[in-house]
């Protein structure tokens, strides 16, 4: 799409960052994945550069505010990907509610339990969403099905109840909520955010989700809070540390792993074969409305 509207295109998935910093000054524009990191470095020496187009949701590996700085454009796509991470919220709060994965498991290994394996329902519950944007109305639009109460922190934003959630105060989540979904970016703020003293204000006992980005998470006060009763169940797309052998290194790896009340996936709530087509698309659609 990028070259049918007079782009000149540029297609190298495989370039290292020494060549890139070397071309950079004769692009106008960027169009990088979360495995490109564009940061002061990269900005200072692309002295042309007119926009960076983000293949995804999350800004967390361009440095927004220097980009601004420098007059440059930013568009990300998470129009693109916000039905995969909705849906696979929804995967991940059914299989640890009932078991689906321990019990598979089990029955591969001979054996048959069913009262172990007895599970909830969620019609009833309270869900509670911390961010409420694309990521945040798309699970809860998913939720809708499931007679669920739904409510929503934004600190960012006010005046957003809908057909799906209703907006409430922080204090209202920690108070009234069975399940507990993440949908906000990493930032500054955001950072670490979700730690021991977060999970000791909660009323209840949670199902906990985090399908955004995993340092706004400690992994350990997750199984902290799992040895405390806090969370009865956790399913992680995402970690403080990803990819291995960084991962395996980590102090709580083995902990996490061997928890029967985790479930894990590599990041990739968000990338379906469905969202890798829409995310071009719609990315392709807004370079219309750049400036240039």
């Amino acid at each position: 799409m990028a070259s049918a509207q007079g782009f000149e295109c540029d297609y190298r998935p495989d370039i290292k960052r020494d060549k890139i910093l070397e071309l950079l000054p004769a692009y106008t524009g960027l169009a990088v994945r979360s495995k490109f990191k564009v940061d002061k470095e990269v900005l200072d020496l692309a002295t042309n550069l007119k926009f960076i187009a983000r293949a995804g949701a999350g800004m967390d590996g361009i440095d927004e505010a220097h980009a601004l700085q420098k007059g440059i454009q930013l568009l990300n796509a998470p129009e693109g990907n916000m039905d995969a991470v909705g849906e696979h919220a929804i995967g991940m709060l059914l299989s640890l509610m009932n078991n689906f994965d321990r019990a598979d498991e089990e029955i591969r290994k001979g054996q048959w339990l069913r009262e172990a394996n007895r599970g909830y329902e969620l019609k009833g519950r309270t869900v509670g969403i911390i961010g409420y944007g694309h990521m945040g109305q798309s699970f809860a639009r998913k939720l809708s099905a499931f007679g669920v109460n739904v409510i929503a922190y934004d600190k960012y934003r006010t005046g957003f109840s809908d057909a799906y959630a209703r907006e409430v105060s922080m204090e209202e989540i920690v108070k009234h909520s069975d399940v507990l979904s993440l949908h906000i970016p990493l930032t500054t703020e955001t950072k670490g955010m979700v730690n021991d003293e977060y999970f000791f204000h909660f009323k209840k006992p949670i199902f906990f989700l985090n399908t955004a980005r995993g340092p706004i998470t400690d992994t350990q006060a997750v199984l902290n809070a799992i040895k405390q009763g806090k969370i009865l169940g956790a399913g992680l797309d995402v970690l403080s540390t990803e990819k291995f052998p960084a991962l395996a290194a980590e102090p709580w790896f083995d902990e996490l792993i061997k928890s029967r009340k985790v479930l894990l996936t590599p990041h990739v709530a968000g990338w379906t074969f469905e969202s890798y087509r829409k995310i071009s698309e719609i990315l392709g659609e807004k370079l219309k409305t750049l400036i240039l």
